[in-house]
């Protein structure tokens, strides 16, 4: 299949996979699709580690990096910036996370069973809206042969697209909205995400098959990939049919053994419907959807503080997150109750754990067969 988003990022499926994981992100460009690696997490030097192990991998092959990238970022200290932000977060809230342990019996996270691994924030990533931090991620990336960079966070500012376009990088935006595209359209990205609520993370309440063809409409000779709910053949099939140059998918690579998961979210995963999912703001301080768990519920519940805004939420329960997976891989049950991942509603198509090359062959073959099979509804026209 060729597409605009193809012949963009030089590869053979117009499939892009997201993922935080390295593994993944290779085995999905290795299958002849875009894998992205979704960096936001990453200091500058472990970022630089992450790509360079890729393209050993890949041999070549394209892939890309996205990163979150603010519009705007600040010029204070970083260290005292992150201290003034704690000083914002009511004790109320502390209390309520403190209390929220106690009851589901997570212990404190010892130096041993601290984890490392993706995921982990520390204090230099807690806000990513330092200059210098936003600026060495960039350079780490552009030192790289990535074939495509994507902003995570709104609009790309000014000197990213005008240093992307230098070394002929493709960027790419994601969005919720039509109003967002045109935003994008205007500041000069050369690929448009439109992203249905149904996907995992930050999300819109717009859906997918609604969003798409209003993207297309107004993108021109930008090509417009469809994200959320596509995790299937006959899923990309429709993304192409409601005029998107291709898919993105996240949520799917949850599902294959080369993610980093752990073993407790990806038995939850496993064991999850469609309607198993929740929009909630409760672990960033924006909209994100995620698998529903006793730690969604417990925000709900009578009593229970409103979530606070992005970044305040995030540096409110990044310890108590820790403490969770740590505690639910050591098999506690009450930890289980509360462990939870972002995840779209494609979860309740999980069937059990592939591999990622399985999974985008299987998309990619399947896709075919149903554009062959809707070509042959079309009767010829009689003449």
């Amino acid at each position: 299949m060729r597409t605009a988003f193809t012949e963009l990022v030089g590869v053979e499926h117009p499939l892009a996979g997201f993922n935080r994981t390295p593994a993944v992100v290779a085995e999905v460009s290795r299958a002849g699709a875009l894998g992205v690696l979704g960096a936001t997490m990453y200091s500058p030097e472990e970022l630089d580690e992450q790509l360079t192990w890729i393209e050993e991998q890949l041999g070549g092959r394209p892939y890309g990096v996205d990163l979150m990238v603010p519009a705007s970022t600040t010029q204070q200290d970083l260290n005292t910036l992150v201290t003034d932000l704690r000083s914002q977060i009511p004790d109320d809230h502390r209390r309520f996370v403190d209390g929220l342990l106690e009851k589901y019996d997570i212990p404190p996270v010892s130096e041993n069973d601290a984890l490392d691994r993706l995921g982990r924030i520390d204090a230099s990533l807690e806000t990513n809206m330092d200059t210098a931090i936003v600026s060495e991620l960039l350079d780490v990336a552009f030192s790289h042969r990535i074939a495509l960079v994507a902003n995570a966070l709104g609009t790309p500012p000014p000197a990213m697209l005008e240093r992307a376009k230098a070394q002929g990088v493709p960027v790419a935006a994601l969005v919720g909205k039509r109003e967002h595209a045109e935003k994008q359209l205007a500041a000069g990205v050369d690929l448009i995400v439109a992203q249905g609520t149904e996907a995992g993370g930050h999300t819109g309440n717009v859906a997918t098959m609604v969003l798409t063809p209003e993207v297309v409409e107004i993108a021109g000779d930008v090509p417009v990939l469809a994200a959320g709910g596509i995790a299937s053949g006959p899923q990309l099939a429709a993304a192409l049919a409601l005029g998107a140059a291709g898919g993105w998918a996240g949520s799917v690579w949850l599902s294959s053994h080369e993610d980093a998961a752990s073993q407790v979210i990806k038995e939850k995963l496993l064991e999850a419907t469609s309607s198993d999912t929740v929009v909630s703001t409760t672990r960033t301080g924006k909209s994100a959807r995620q698998l529903r768990s006793a730690w969604t519920d417990e925000w709900q519940a009578p009593g229970a503080p409103s979530p606070l805004p992005m970044p305040l939420q995030s540096m409110l329960v990044r310890e108590a997150w820790e403490r969770i997976d740590v505690t639910a891989e050591k098999g506690s049950g009450p930890a289980r109750e509360l462990e939870s991942f972002f995840v779209g509603q494609v979860v309740g198509s999980f069937r059990g754990l592939r591999s990622t090359a399985e999974i985008v062959q299987d998309i990619v073959e399947v896709c075919e067969a149903r554009l062959a099979e809707l070509g042959r509804l079309v009767e010829p026209v009689q003449r």
